[in-house]
């Protein structure tokens, strides 16, 4: 069974940054496209990145993020540097165990999130 938990969420004034991480059991992250996916209030869930096992990454919004996958952790991250406001949503990270090529823009498999909030 896949279960992903997300951590490194929090408040930071506009500006700043942050690492999330998702750790992963029962998959590995480097066989298969992992993403990172947000969802701000009252508005639906969107990519933020995804990153298939050739480290191919794709971005769905605009912003200074970097995703990234650790094998000896087994472990997804996205860096998030000058933050705004806008970027303020819950965090998931989703797994697509069917994927190797092209990531889709939503995964079959999401974690619990983490929360991002960024104060002007």
């Amino acid at each position: 069974q896949v279960q992903l938990i997300e951590s490194g969420g929090g408040s930071v004034q506009a500006g700043g940054r942050l690492t999330l991480t998702c750790t992963v059991s029962g998959h590995n992250v480097s066989r298969s496209c992992m993403g990172w996916f947000r969802q701000a209030p009252k508005k639906g869930r969107e990519k933020v990145a995804t990153i298939n096992p050739d480290g191919i990454r794709r971005y769905g919004v605009d912003g200074d993020f970097k995703i990234y996958t650790d094998s000896a952790k087994n472990a997804l991250y996205l860096r998030m540097r000058l933050l705004t406001p806008e970027d303020t949503a819950m965090y998931f990270c989703g797994a697509d165990p069917g994927r190797t090529t092209v990531c889709a823009d939503y995964a079959p498999i999401y974690g619990q999130g983490t929360q991002v909030t960024v104060s002007s």
